[in-house]
């Protein structure tokens, strides 16, 4: 009788440790999905800027009015970029289709995305596009936020072996080759960098910028790029985590910096830059807690979901720099799968026109 107890406990005991870790596997597999970008995540993902790429309003148009000839729709404006709210929006949400589209090329089995970017993306359309940058009122349009987009936009076209592609790619040039342009004679006037935790913010636009430099062989622009960057972030020292984030960030100015001169610096050069600019990261007890965002109908308020994707990407991007900082890898993913459960096309309109591509910026680091 004993034995048959014995043996019955041990059955027991083992099935409950056999639903345990059951379960156990099952949450560390959730957690992975929620880290990566699994075909289910990139579905939802795609969902975002393919709903509002034709969403004319509501509309931030950002522009400086000169008179009333001004005063137009959004789509006769930029026949291109009119949709998702506001320009570096649209912008960034043809970033995330294209990629998405070429590693998961059944998202848009039935080609009517493909359809909608071949009906926008025209050299007519970019003529249009291109004229309001020359108008001498909006010259600094969207400086350097949305030109950084546009060139990460090109970027991936570049690197997509697809005839449409090559055609998309075609017909952006000049507005791509002005903003070029116009950010090379920028930088040299800029004696200071912008260091929020938004749009304008100096380091995130040259870190998109440089991708595409290297990308494309650019020579020039990424000798400028470097250039500068040295020039305004090399001397800094002890950046402060403590400050951050402001209330409407969705950058992390500390971050940003940190991720750019790992692209800029060598190694052994970054290492020794790093330990003098962010100590703490050195640090084996560095904690670093998610954003709380508490009203993601408020335009501003939802930054911080994005604050949390851009942290994630950046503490990629130094690790990758610095392997033997892979503890930030884990504080990385806990910021992607504290926010990655609000991307949904449900979510208010403020967050789902533009939190997808923060979501996959983050995640294509990972």
């Amino acid at each position: 009788m004993r034995i048959h107890t014995t043996i019955l406990g041990l059955v027991l005991i083992s099935g409950i440790f056999t639903s345990c870790q059951s379960e156990t596997d099952k949450k560390e597999k959730t957690e992975i999905e929620k880290t990566h970008l699994t075909a289910t995540l990139a579905k939802d993902i795609f969902a975002l800027p393919t709903h509002c790429l034709q969403i004319e309003y509501p509309n931030k148009l950002g522009q400086v009015i000169a008179s009333d000839a001004d005063l137009k729709t959004p789509k006769a404006l930029r026949p291109v970029f009119y949709g998702c709210f506001d320009w570096h929006s649209s912008v960034h949400g043809y970033w995330s289709i294209v990629k998405l589209m070429k590693q998961f090329p059944e998202l848009d089995a039935n080609g009517e995305v493909r359809q909608v970017l071949n009906q926008h993306i025209t050299a007519e359309n970019v003529v249009v596009e291109k004229a309001f940058f020359e108008d001498k009122n909006n010259l600094g349009f969207e400086r350097t936020y949305g030109w950084a987009w546009l060139f990460k936009l090109q970027e991936e076209l570049h690197t997509w072996n697809d005839p449409d592609a090559k055609r998309w790619e075609q017909a952006l040039q000049p507005l791509v080759d002005l903003l070029v342009n116009r950010y090379k004679e920028y930088l040299p006037k800029q004696v200071y960098p912008i260091r929020t935790g938004q749009h304008d913010n100096t380091a995130f636009g040259l870190s998109l910028s440089l991708d595409y430099a290297r990308t494309v062989g650019d020579k020039s622009f990424e000798a400028v790029i470097k250039e500068h960057s040295l020039r305004y972030f090399k001397q800094d020292v002890n950046c402060n985590l403590a400050y951050e984030p402001s209330g409407n960030d969705f950058l992390s100015p500390c971050m940003e910096e940190a991720f750019l001169m790992s692209k800029i610096m060598d190694k052994q050069e970054y290492n020794a830059w790093l330990k003098t600019f962010m100590p703490v990261l050195f640090d084996k007890d560095f904690k670093l807690e998610p954003a709380v965002v508490k009203d993601r109908t408020d335009g501003k308020l939802v930054h911080l979901d994005g604050l949390n994707y851009s942290r994630a990407a950046c503490l990629f991007g130094i690790v990758k720099q610095i392997p033997e900082l892979e503890s930030l890898k884990a504080i990385a993913e806990n910021h992607i799968a504290f926010s990655i459960g609000n991307i949904s096309a449900k979510d208010d309109y403020m967050g789902s026109h533009w939190l997808g591509t923060f979501a996959l910026y983050a995640l294509s680091g990972s």
